[in-house]
C-alpha cells in the first residue's frame, strides 16, 4: 500500500539527525548550567526527537506539587522552557504499531516519524508542508505559564495512568519464562530470550500482545486478521516496528521475572517506553541509570547512548567556546555561525557527528559561506510562502518525500532564546515589513 496512515518524513539535516533528549524525570535530567542558554546547542547541533512521553510526563507533573511555595504551572513551565525548541514530536507508538499491523510500513531511519503533512502543488513543484503539531503548539503556550482546562484534565488522568501500571502481571508474565528457561545472567541475555520467544511463527507472546493492542482500539477488527491469515508468521517479518516495540514489552517483563529490574519502582515502565522510540534517533541520551543499563542492547551499530551528564557537560562547554566569538558573529544568529560544530578542540558533538553524519563534513565546515543575493533570497522565500499557503491537492496519490520538491515545516521561532539570537538582529522587523 502506497498511502500511509501517518506521513512520514526522512528530511536531510545538517545535524546529528535525533536525540532522544528527554530522560524520565524532567526536573533532574533537564537542568542545565544555565537554563536558557546551554539548551540553544542542543537545538543548534542536533535534532531533538521529542516524545510523546515527554509531554506525558510534563503534563503529569501539573498535578504534582513538588516545588514548596510554586504552582504546578510554574513547574512545568520552567520544564517547558528547557525543552528543545528545535527537532519534531514523534508520532506515539501505539499509532505507529497499528498502521503497520494494517499493512503500512514504519521507516526505522533512525529520524523522527512527523504526522499531519499535506501534499500540495506551486508553480509547478510538488512538496510537503507540515503544520506545527499541537504538541509543540502546546509547549509555547507552557513557556508562558498558560494551560488549558483540557490539559488539566489530561494531566490527572496521565498520573493516575503513570502511578499505576500492574507490575504484579508484568512480573508473573517474566518469572513463567525465566522458570522456563532459566535466569539470564544480565540485560544482554534478557534481550536474547525476549527476541528468540517472539522470532518464533505462531509465538504466543506475540498472539497475547496483539490481543491486548486489539483490546484496546474497539473497531479496529482487521487489526489481527492480516496476522492471523498469513499463518501468524514471526513479528520481526511481518512487521518489524510493532515486533520492537513487543520486544521491549517482553524484556521488562522477564527483567523484573529475573529480579534484574526492581519491582519496587513502578515508574521503571514507564521509563522502559522510552525504548519504543530507539528506531527513529541516531543518539540516545539519558541521565537515568536503568536506561544506562538497558538502551545498549537494543542499539545497533549506527547508534549510539550517550549520558545526560556528558551530554550537558558538552554543552555547557559549547556555550563557553561560542561565547568568546566577536560581537559582530554573534549579531548574525546561531543559525549563521552554528551551522557545524566545532571543527577545532575535543567536543562530544563533533565526535558524535564524525561517526553519524556524513564523512566530509569538516570539509563543508571549513568552506567559506557565501551569503545569497537579495535576490537569491526572495525566490527561496517566494518558493517556500508559495508551498506553505497552497492548498492541499486534491486529486492523486499523496507525494512521497523521495518525489517531494520541496518539504516545509511550519514553526515559530524565537529570535532570541536567552543571551543568544538564533536569528540576525532586525529579522523580527524586517520580517514585519517595517
Amino acid at each position: 500500500m502506497s498511502v500511509s496512515p501517518h506521513d512520514r518524513v526522512s528530511a536531510i539535516f545538517t545535524t546529528v539527525a535525533s536525540a532522544v533528549c528527554c530522560a524520565p524525570e524532567p526536573p533532574r535530567s533537564a537542568k542545565f548550567n544555565s537554563r536558557r542558554d546551554n539548551p540553544v546547542w542542543l537545538d543548534a547541533l542536533y535534532y531533538p526527537n521529542i516524545t510523546p512521553l515527554f509531554f506525558v510526563r510534563t503534563l503529569a507533573d501539573l498535578e504534582n506539587h513538588v516545588a514548596e511555595g510554586r504552582t504546578p504551572e510554574q513547574v512545568v513551565g520552567n520544564l517547558a522552557e528547557k525543552a528543545p525548541a528545535g527537532g519534531q514530536a514523534n508520532r506515539h507508538h501505539e499509532t505507529l504499531c497499528i498502521g503497520e499491523l494494517l499493512g503500512y510500513a514504519v521507516d526505522m531511519e533512525r529520524v523522527p516519524i512527523v504526522g499531519g503533512g499535506k501534499s500540495v502543488e506551486s508553480g509547478g513543484r510538488k512538496g510537503v508542508v507540515f503544520d506545527e503539531p499541537a504538541e509543540r503548539v502546546a509547549l509555547h503556550r507552557w513557556e508562558e505559564g498558560q494551560f488549558l482546562d483540557v490539559e488539566r484534565t489530561f494531566a490527572r488522568a496521565w498520573r493516575t495512568a503513570l502511578s499505576g501500571p500492574d507490575l504484579g502481571a508484568t512480573y508473573r508474565v517474566g518469572r513463567d519464562v525465566v522458570d522456563r528457561l532459566g535466569r539470564p545472567r544480565d540485560f544482554g541475555q534478557v534481550k536474547e530470550m525476549a527476541d528468540s520467544l517472539l522470532g518464533k511463527p505462531r509465538s504466543r507472546y506475540a498472539r497475547e500482545a496483539l490481543q491486548n493492542l486489539y483490546a484496546r482500539q474497539s473497531g479496529r477488527s482487521p487489526l489481527l486478521d492480516r496476522w492471523r491469515n498469513a499463518g501468524e508468521p514471526s513479528l520481526r517479518e511481518f512487521a518489524p516496528y510493532t515486533a520492537h516495540v513487543l520486544t521491549v514489552d517482553l524484556f521488562f517483563s522477564i527483567g523484573l521475572g529475573a529480579d534484574l529490574i526492581s519491582r519496587e519502582r513502578p515508574s521503571n515502565k514507564v521509563d522502559m517506553a522510552y525504548l519504543y522510540y530507539l528506531p527513529f534517533c541516531m543518539v540516545f541520551t539519558s541521565s537515568d541509570n536503568l536506561h544506562a543499563k538497558t538502551a545498549p542492547v537494543f542499539l545497533n551499530t549506527q547508534q549510539e547512548f550517550v549520558g545526560g551528564q556528558d551530554l550537558k557537560a558538552d554543552l555547557a562547554k559549547l556555550d563557553d567556546h561560542y561565547s568568546a566569538l566577536p560581537q559582530e558573529v554573534k549579531d548574525r544568529g546561531v543559525m549563521s555561525f552554528a551551522s557545524y560544530p566545532p571543527t577545532e578542540g575535543d567536543f562530544l558533538v563533533s565526535r558524535l557527528w564524525d561517526r553519524m553524519m556524513a564523512p566530509k563534513w569538516r570539509e563543508h565546515a571549513a568552506r567559506p559561506k557565501e551569503p545569497l543575493s537579495p535576490e537569491q533570497e526572495r525566490k527561496i522565500v517566494a518558493m517556500v510562502r508559495g508551498m506553505s499557503d497552497a492548498p492541499r491537492m486534491a486529486r492523486g496519490p499523496a507525494v512521497a518525500r523521495t518525489d517531494a520538491d520541496a518539504m516545509v515545516f511550519r514553526r515559530k521561532v524565537r529570535p532570541q532564546r536567552g543571551k543568544w539570537r538564533t536569528l540576525p538582529l532586525g529579522v523580527e522587523k524586517a520580517d514585519s515589513g517595517g
